[in-house]
C-alpha cells in the first residue's frame, strides 16, 4: 500500500468521525422519569412566630396553627393565631415528657413525645387529656392521611398506624437508591408525605407507597432570610392549607412562620 492510499484512508476515516461527533450533539436525552424534583419556595407572606417555641409539630385547622413545642420542662401544646401569632389555648406538658410531632384525626390531637414511647390523645377544643398510645420507637413526626397516622422516629423509616396506634405497615425512605435519615416533623399533602430532614435546609417528598423520595424543598433561602441562632434553631415545622393551595414553614426558635408556594402541590 503506498503512501497515497494511506493518506486516503485516513481522511476519509477522520471526515467519519467528525461527522459523527457533530451529529452526536444534536442527540437529546430522554427526559428522567425517576428524577427527583427540586422546588424553591415562593414566599408570599410571613407571620410571627415565638421565638422561645421549640417547634415539633405544627399544623393548620380552620385559619389557626395547633403546634407541639418541646425540650423537656418546657414542652406545651398550643392554639396560635396565625397573624398575630398569639397562643389562644395553652397546655403545659408534665416535666418527664418531651413534646414532638403532633395531627389531628376524629376531632383529637394526638402529640408524641421524644423517648417516653407515649402519645398524648386531647380534646381538640379544650385541650383535655382523653387518652394516651404507646409505641415502642422514639416518636419524632405525626401526621395523617384521613385513614392512618403516619409516623417518623428520626430513622428512615415511615410507620402507618391505626386509630388505635396499632402498627399497619413500614417503608424505607429513600433518594437515587440511598437511605434518607433523620425524617422529622410530617405533613401529609396530596398524595405525598413531606419530612423535615432533621438539622439540613430540606424537606423531602415522599412516595407513601415506594418510599422513594419524589421532591426536594430547597428551604436554603428561607433560613438565611430567618438567620437562626443556635445549633437547636434548625428548620422544622410543616403545615398546609387545602383553601390557599399553600404552605406554612418555621423552624425552632424561629421568630418567622412562611407562608410559601411550591408550583404546584400534586405529583
Amino acid at each position: 500500500m503506498n503512501i497515497t492510499t494511506i493518506i486516503q484512508k485516513l481522511s476519509i476515516l477522520l471526515v467519519f468521525w467528525l461527522f459523527f461527533f457533530a451529529c452526536s450533539k444534536d442527540v437529546v436525552e430522554p427526559p428522567d422519569e425517576d428524577a427527583v424534583e427540586v422546588i424553591q419556595p415562593e414566599v408570599i407572606a410571613t407571620f410571627p412566630h415565638d421565638p422561645a417555641a421549640f417547634t415539633q409539630g405544627l399544623l393548620w385547622h380552620d385559619g389557626v396553627f395547633f403546634e407541639s413545642t418541646g425540650r423537656y420542662g418546657q414542652s406545651s401544646l398550643r392554639k396560635v393565631a396565625i397573624v398575630s401569632g398569639e397562643v389562644q389555648l395553652r397546655h403545659d406538658l408534665d416535666s418527664r415528657f418531651f413534646g414532638e410531632g403532633l395531627a389531628l384525626k376524629n376531632d383529637r390531637l394526638v402529640q408524641l413525645t421524644w423517648l417516653e414511647n407515649t402519645a398524648l390523645v386531647y380534646d381538640m377544643t379544650n385541650f383535655a387529656p382523653v387518652d394516651t398510645f404507646s409505641y415502642p420507637t422514639q416518636g419524632w413526626g405525626l401526621t395523617n392521611d384521613d385513614t392512618q397516622f403516619i409516623m417518623s422516629d428520626g430513622s428512615d423509616q415511615i410507620y402507618f398506624r391505626d386509630d388505635n396506634f396499632e402498627l399497619v405497615k413500614t417503608i424505607f425512605v429513600t433518594r437515587d437508591g440511598e437511605p434518607v435519615n433523620q425524617l422529622n416533623e410530617l405533613e401529609f399533602v396530596n398524595g405525598l408525605i413531606y419530612a423535615n430532614v432533621w438539622q439540613t435546609e430540606i424537606i423531602v417528598g415522599i412516595d407513601p407507597q415506594s418510599g422513594d423520595v419524589r421532591r426536594v424543598i430547597d428551604c436554603s433561602g428561607l433560613v438565611a432570610a430567618e438567620n437562626p441562632q443556635g445549633s437547636g434553631a434548625v428548620l422544622n415545622g410543616i403545615a398546609y392549607n387545602p383553601q390557599t393551595d399553600t404552605f406554612y414553614l418555621t423552624g425552632k426558635l424561629w421568630k418567622t412562620v412562611f407562608e410559601v408556594r411550591l408550583e404546584s402541590t400534586a405529583f
